[in-house]
């Protein structure tokens, strides 16, 4: 298995070191610039079929696992002296540069090969991607009862107590 590191992984996107990944050399491990990661830097791990990113955050290390099905493609972004193409998913944080340079045709060669080896398509350039809604916290079914008391026999309801004065207490002895 071979690996491969980019160079200039570690620097801002859109520095003056560019990041360039060969799709035909996969798995690939290089590093990328991360906002708010420890350091600045989460490292990527890019196979055919996951990704996994590494960072730490407030001190606490954490390994993401992400499909590549669950990305939604292959898309350009603007940036000041060129363009970087991304491995674009709906959580902006979860998203992968594989490319940065200002020459066009290597751009569209790069879009196209990363596209067909991940079975995603092309996504136009300028979109923006809306994060992904958080999950309903309310449930429908939370007003039931709990699961415990449904297999309870509920007792039946008592009639009226009934009054014994004036008898005679029996006690039964064997």
């Amino acid at each position: 298995m071979r690996h491969q590191t980019a160079t200039g992984g570690a620097h801002a996107l859109g520095s003056s070191s560019a990041l360039r990944l060969d799709p035909h050399s996969l798995p690939v491990r290089f590093e990328a610039h991360d906002t708010r990661a420890d350091g600045a830097i989460r490292h990527i791990e890019l196979h055919r079929t996951r990704v996994v990113l590494h960072r730490a955050v407030g001190g606490m290390r954490m390994a993401i696992n992400v499909r590549v099905s669950d990305f939604l493609g292959v898309t350009l972004r603007g940036l000041d002296d060129g363009k970087m193409l991304m491995l674009a998913h709906r959580d902006p944080s979860l998203s992968i540069p594989l490319l940065v340079s200002s020459d066009r045709e290597e751009i569209d060669m790069a879009w196209q090969m990363w596209s067909e080896i991940f079975a995603l398509p092309q996504l136009p350039e300028e979109k923006t991607y809306e994060p992904a809604q958080r999950r309903r916290r309310r449930n429908a079914i939370r007003e039931r009862r709990p699961k415990f008391l449904v297999r309870r026999r509920p007792g039946a309801l008592l009639g009226e107590a009934g009054s014994y004065k004036g008898e005679r207490e029996i006690i039964a002895r064997h």
